[in-house]
């Protein structure tokens, strides 16, 4: 086999999706231990690092997005709402909608149902399903519904 250098560019992006989704396996992963949630922890943050040296704003939301996942699902709610505060942030200053707005809606009513916000989660739960109706593929949107789903039966 014939040894190949990667670019710069192309190493920060493999290991950007190897993270995102070595970090994707961990959530759906029924019984984590302690060391597994860590792991889950510095793989997503390793993944937007990466995208962040060669990606493009949607990639810095949906790492960011995945952050807050992360961080929901530790019980670390703090930090949850920080980081789906900052992927909704990405996502209003880039224009971006459809799939991804839809999904920091998301990360923001799981955030908030964290924090025991009944309020907040209600609220970001609407939002995020009156965006999922600019979800044009009709795939995408079912995905986003059953994850939005989730949001209130994470107890």
């Amino acid at each position: 086999m014939k040894d190949q250098t990667l670019s710069v560019h192309d190493w920060h992006k493999k290991q950007a999706v190897h993270n995102f989704n070595a970090t994707w396996d961990l959530i759906e992963k029924n019984e984590r231990t302690t060391a597994d949630d860590l792991l889950m922890i510095h793989t997503a943050h390793a993944s937007r690092f990466h995208w962040g040296e060669i990606g493009t704003p949607v990639e810095f939301a949906r790492g960011e997005w995945q952050i807050s996942r992360v961080y929901a699902l530790t019980g670390m709610a703090e930090s949850a709402v920080y980081h789906a505060k900052h992927c909704l942030e990405i996502c209003t200053d880039n224009q971006i909608g459809g799939f991804d707005l839809a999904f920091a809606y998301e990360a923001l009513a799981r955030a908030y149902y964290a924090c025991n916000n009944r309020r907040k989660c209600n609220y970001y739960f609407e939002k995020a399903k009156e965006a999922a109706d600019h979800i044009e593929k009709m795939e995408d949107r079912d995905y986003f519904l059953s994850e939005l789903d989730s949001v209130n039966s994470q107890d």
